[in-house]
C-alpha cells in the first residue's frame, strides 16, 4: 500500500510498518494527542517550561515502536512518503 493508504490504516487504529524495513518488531501508529489537554507529568513540564499538572494541549502525531521496543515520535522521509510497501502489521 502507499502512505496515503498508510496513514488512512493507523488514523482507523491499525499499526504499519514497511516490508522493507530491517528491524524486527518495529511499527507506526497514529497518536490521537491530547486535544483537550492532560495534566503534565515532570518530564514534560520541565522540558516546556510549565507548572508540573499544568494543562497541556498535544495534536495528533505519528509514533514508532522502535527496534528496542520504544516509543519515539516519528516522521517519514522521502522514501517513506513514495513507498509502496506499507502493510498493515499485528506489532
Amino acid at each position: 500500500m502507499n502512505f496515503g493508504e498508510a496513514i488512512a490504516a493507523m488514523k482507523a487504529g491499525k499499526k504499519l510498518a514497511r516490508r522493507g524495513w530491517n528491524g524486527k518488531g518495529m511499527f507506526i501508529v497514529y497518536q490521537k494527542g491530547y486535544p483537550q489537554g492532560i495534566p503534565a507529568n515532570k518530564n514534560t513540564a520541565e522540558a516546556w517550561g510549565i507548572k508540573e499538572g499544568e494543562l497541556f494541549v498535544c495534536e495528533p502525531y505519528l509514533q514508532m515502536k522502535n527496534v528496542h521496543g520504544h516509543a519515539v515520535m516519528w516522521t517519514a522521509t522521502n522514501s517513506d512518503i513514495l513507498a509502496e510497501d506499507w502493510e498493515i502489521v499485528g506489532g
